[in-house]
């Protein structure tokens, strides 16, 4: 059946997740489209196609055992010079991401893997760019605030032409095996569950 490339992520909701995107474009990151704005739990990760279907119960039993918790973004971070990345910060929600990576992560699953850095939720908005345009995504975003309810995450699936697309949406609380994605660009697919609580974009 050959290998697939996963990923696992809370994807941030609509209006903030086209926004972001589109910043993360303007300031020259040509990755942008094909990524939809989220916080990764997981990496991108090859596989064996013939353990989607494990890997699908795994995430829906994490997800089943999970509750809604709040998240804020403010304000931004970056990881240069260790990495050439510029991020909008978590400042409230970070550590339910932890826990929750974690759990989809647990080492008696279908997707455990090592991490290359210790886990650090964050939002990216600029990767792999000139120094100048990281600085400037930097400073742009340096008053950006945002808030929601996270109250599920999704599997996506990178295609051969480099796009990350939503295969599975996996809501907390529900007991159920998971809610297939809708029609739509990896854009549309990019909000998530729940609706804006505030904004205040620089």
């Amino acid at each position: 059946m050959g290998t697939v490339t996963l990923g696992v992520s809370i994807a941030v909701p609509e209006p903030y997740g086209s926004q972001l995107q589109q910043l993360r474009a303007g300031f020259g990151d040509a990755a942008a489209h094909g990524i939809p704005t989220h916080v990764t739990l997981v990496p991108p990760t090859e596989v064996e196609a013939e353990r989607l279907p494990a890997i699908r119960a795994h995430l829906a039993e994490v997800a089943a055992a999970f509750r809604a918790f709040p998240m804020r973004l403010e304000g931004t971070g970056t990881f240069r010079p260790l990495s050439p990345v510029v991020f909008v910060r978590i400042v409230e929600g970070a550590e339910g991401c932890t826990r929750l990576q974690g759990e989809v992560r647990d080492p008696r699953g279908p997707v455990s893997r090592e991490l290359a850095f210790p886990y650090h939720p964050h939002v990216t908005v600029a990767h792999g760019i000139s120094e100048e345009a990281m600085d400037l995504a930097f400073a742009s975003l340096a008053g950006y605030a945002a808030e929601w309810s996270c109250d599920g995450f999704a599997l996506y699936e990178q295609g051969s032409d480099g796009v990350w697309r939503k295969l599975r949406e996996y809501p907390f609380g529900t007991g159920a095996t998971g809610v297939p994605a809708q029609p739509g660009s990896p854009v549309d697919q990019a909000a998530g569950t729940a609706g804006p609580a505030g904004v205040r974009p620089s």
